[in-house]
C-alpha cells in the first residue's frame, strides 16, 4: 500500500513539475522545477529496484542542470543585478520545492525498509560469478546498444542546437572572411606609387 502511494506521489510530482519547467518564463524557476523533476523520477526508479540508475540520474542530470543554469546565464545575457535583487523573491518556491524533495526522501527510505523484496533484489542483482559492473557493460552495450548510440546523438544534437541558437554576432567586430582572403587580388592589396626626389608620400 505504501508503495503505490508513493508511486503515485512522485508521479504527480513529476508530471507537474515537467509541466512547470515548459510553461514558467523565469530561467531560474524553470531549473528549479526540473531539479525536482529529476529526482521524482529518481525516486521511481528507486522503487523499481534500479538503484544505479536513480544515483545516475542524480549526480549525472541534476549536475548538469547547474551547468545548464550556468550556460542560461552567461549565454543569454541574464541581468545579474536583477537576479541578485530578485534572490528573496524565489526564496519560497525553492523552499517549497526543498520540502517536497525532502518528503521524497523519506518516502523512499520508509518504502525501501518496508519492502519484503528488497533483500532478493539485493541478492540477485548480478549473475553469479559476474561483478556489477560487468552485467551492466554486458547489458548496455549488447542488449541496448543501439539505444545507447541514439541517446549519445540526441544529445549530440541538442548540444549543436543550443549552441547555434545561442550563437550572436555582434556588430563592428573584425572577422575572418576565408572567400574574400582567398579572392583578394594583387591589385587590391598593393598601390604602386612613383614618388619623386624631394617629395613625401603625402605630397
Amino acid at each position: 500500500m505504501l508503495a503505490t502511494l508513493a508511486f503515485w506521489a512522485f508521479s504527480g510530482v513529476l508530471i507537474a513539475s515537467a509541466f512547470m519547467v515548459v510553461i514558467a518564463r523565469n530561467p531560474v524557476r524553470s531549473v528549479l522545477f526540473l531539479i525536482l523533476a529529476f529526482f521524482s523520477a529518481a525516486g521511481l526508479f528507486v522503487l523499481l529496484g534500479a538503484e544505479f540508475l536513480a544515483m545516475l540520474l542524480i549526480v549525472v542530470y541534476v549536475g548538469a542542470v547547474a551547468v545548464l543554469f550556468l550556460f542560461v546565464v552567461m549565454m543569454l545575457d541574464v541581468n545579474f543585478t536583477e537576479l541578485k535583487q530578485g534572490f528573496l523573491s524565489y526564496l519560497p518556491l525553492g523552499a517549497i520545492v526543498a520540502l517536497i524533495l525532502a518528503g521524497e526522501l523519506v518516502m523512499i527510505a520508509m518504502t525501501w525498509q518496508s519492502s519484503p523484496q528488497a533483500e532478493a533484489l539485493r541478492a540477485a542483482a548480478t549473475p553469479e560469478g559476474m561483478s556489477n559492473l560487468e552485467a551492466l557493460g554486458l547489458i548496455l552495450y549488447n542488449d541496448y546498444i543501439y539505444f545507447f548510440q541514439t541517446s549519445g546523438l540526441v544529445l549530440l544534437v541538442a548540444m549543436i542546437g543550443a549552441i547555434v541558437l545561442t550563437l550572436r554576432h555582434k556588430s563592428g567586430v573584425r572577422r575572418q572572411s576565408v572567400t574574400a582572403q582567398v579572392g583578394r587580388r594583387r591589385e587590391d592589396a598593393v598601390e604602386m606609387l612613383d614618388i619623386k626626389p624631394g617629395q613625401g608620400i603625402g605630397e
